[in-house]
């Protein structure tokens, strides 16, 4: 080749080069959609303006975090098939935790007098027990019962859920610590929604796989999906540990808890549930499950991570 041509050409690619350097790669605008300011703001596009944009190259400091990508694509592959009438049926296991603050009263020191000698000399707690205690006792001996049924009806309400507890059972439950597990095999069809009535004692209500933890203190309110894995640990800790909860700490924490219809369809749209994902249920299927992709899941009580049982 000539080399006249060969400069030529050099000089034509140098210019467009130079010519793009400075180039914008992406045009954008945002204005603030008009509407009721106290409403949260959305954000839309409209007239472009340059933007600059440099090559950023990641490496593993500045890196997308593996182990929560996996877990992303763990939860978004978890089915719960559940009894649906006479029917199993299938749905997605929501990772929304919906929690709050709610106004309970000082138990009396009677009230709590009787929940000491139910734990430790009937139920006799070992850590990370879950059991229930006798509800119809708690209510004739407090009279300030009702106060904490209406401000949970009062917070329902205003998450959109009203009368969804008139038409739940309730139960009252002790627990020291809890070991991670999920609920999904007994209640599938169910979201739990709890309030606790203990005082702050160093506890989180943990959820491994999306990462939400909530100290639990008295008047200390959630509703969550049974299904999705979940454990009452230590606040310092990282996973259930046996000896965070020796015999002669105190770390019992009393609630109340409702099982909601996750049919419901207020239920099932407040925790985002995406129902029948699978066209067709497993004709081996006679029972609630949990299932990792296509295969039945379980837990592990020290981690909460998922594992497939084969």
């Amino acid at each position: 080749m000539h080399k006249s041509s060969q400069f030529g050409r050099c000089a034509a690619r140098c210019a467009w080069r130079n010519a793009c350097r400075d180039r914008p790669i992406l045009r954008a605008r945002a204005r603030l959609s008009q509407g009721n300011s106290s409403q949260c703001q959305k954000i839309v596009s409209t007239r472009p303006r340059p933007i600059s944009a440099k090559i950023i190259r990641l490496n593993r400091y500045n890196g997308p975090d593996e182990r929560l990508l996996r877990q992303h694509r763990m939860r978004n592959k978890l089915t719960s098939y559940f009894w649906s009438g006479d029917a199993i049926r299938s749905r997605r296991v929501s990772d929304i935790v919906l929690s709050g603050a709610v106004d309970v009263p000082v138990p009396s020191a009677r009230l709590l007098a009787d929940w000491e000698r139910e734990t430790s000399s009937r139920l006799a707690l070992e850590p990370g027990d879950v059991e229930s205690m006798p509800l119809a006792r708690t209510q004739a001996r407090w009279p300030d019962y009702r106060r904490c049924v209406q401000a949970m009806i009062d917070w329902t309400c205003a998450l959109g859920l009203p009368g969804v507890l008139a038409s739940s059972d309730v139960a009252l439950m002790a627990c020291r610590g809890a070991r991670y597990h999920y609920d999904g095999a007994q209640y599938g069809g169910a979201a739990f929604c709890n309030l606790f009535l203990s005082e702050d004692k160093g506890l989180d209500l943990h959820f491994p796989s999306t990462g939400h933890r909530i100290p639990l203190t008295r008047g200390t309110a959630v509703i969550f999906d049974p299904s999705q894995p979940h454990g009452v640990i230590q606040r310092r800790s990282d996973g259930f540990n046996v000896a965070d909860f020796a015999s002669d700490q105190d770390c019992i924490q009393i609630f109340l808890t409702w099982e909601l219809s996750i049919e419901d369809a207020r239920v099932g749209q407040a925790l985002e549930v995406v129902f029948d994902p699978v066209p067709s249920i497993p004709l081996q299927l006679e029972e609630e499950q949990v299932w990792l992709t296509d295969a039945p899941a379980a837990v592990c009580p020290e981690s909460g991570r998922w594992y497939r049982v084969d």
